[in-house]
């Protein structure tokens, strides 16, 4: 037994804590009109932030999940090409991809499909057709699916070997060892840093705020700099990230107990 371990079901006092700041800081926007005047602003933001996490989100599993197959595959070429991937998205910082994506990416692409346009006799299209809050999406996707892959490609390699060879001894085909004995039980390790990246993505998507995009970041800046009440202000765009952040913990590791329950797991 590990010293000092904490039991699962140990009571949250923290969240107790957290709940009683959370419930102060609503009183006092439900009293004071400016609060409600910044919080009824920046809410017009949320499904913003909620939209690029959910589709940047996905999209990155997609294809975290591609990359994390070819990094295991038997053929050299694929290994490398998805080992490149990862190492060089890994190695740039979020805000820069941000920024590369946009105007250096996009453009790239629009003039891509304009030459294929031509080719086939298409109308062209301009770099301002290209929405900010898709280049935004689409960078976030890029750099953490290059982070998702590695969660994945380390929950497929710690399943036991010896399952992998009796699955195939019993005549199981590629995919369904993969998806009956390798994916149920890496799902299961891959949950809690997953659910971190997801976690981390919901903060991230802050950082669109540097493309003009309207999320609850950039809504706020707007309205602290047309009525110069920052404390207000700012005190309302964090009670909303810490709701959303710590509801999705929150949520998480209720779900990761309920996995645990069903497999009999410790």
């Amino acid at each position: 037994m590990v010293p000092n371990s904490q039991p699962d079901d140990d009571f949250p006092w923290w969240l107790v804590f957290a709940i009683g700041l959370a419930a102060l800081f609503f009183y006092r926007i439900v009293v004071d009109d400016l609060y409600m005047q910044v919080l009824g602003t920046l809410a017009k933001g949320v499904k913003i932030t909620v939209f690029v996490t959910l589709i940047g989100f996905f999209t990155a599993c997609v294809i975290g999940l591609s990359l994390a197959v070819a990094t295991l595959s038997r053929f050299l070429i694929l290994r490398q090409l998805a080992r490149f991937y990862i190492e060089i998205i890994r190695g740039i910082p979020i805000i820069v991809l941000l920024l590369y994506v946009a105007f250096v990416i996009a453009p790239a692409m629009v003039a891509g499909w304009n030459w294929l346009a031509d080719s086939v006799g298409l109308d062209p299209i301009r770099t301002r057709d290209f929405p900010l809050l898709w280049r935004a999406t689409l960078a976030l996707t890029i750099g953490y699916s290059a982070f998702i892959a590695e969660v994945f490609r380390a929950g497929l390699q710690a399943v036991d070997v010896g399952q992998v060879e009796a699955a195939k001894a019993l005549g199981l085909n590629g995919w369904q060892r993969f998806r009956l004995i390798k994916w149920p039980q890496a799902f299961r390790m891959i949950l809690p840093p997953l659910g971190n990246d997801f976690v981390a993505m919901v903060k991230d998507s802050s950082l669109v705020s540097v493309l003009g995009v309207a999320d609850i970041t950039q809504l706020g800046k707007v309205t602290a700099a047309g009525n110069f009440r920052y404390f207000e202000t700012y005190n309302v765009v964090a009670l909303i990230y810490l709701t959303m952040t710590v509801t999705l913990s929150l949520a998480l590791r209720r779900l990761e107990h309920r996995l645990r329950e069903r497999t009999g797991g410790d």
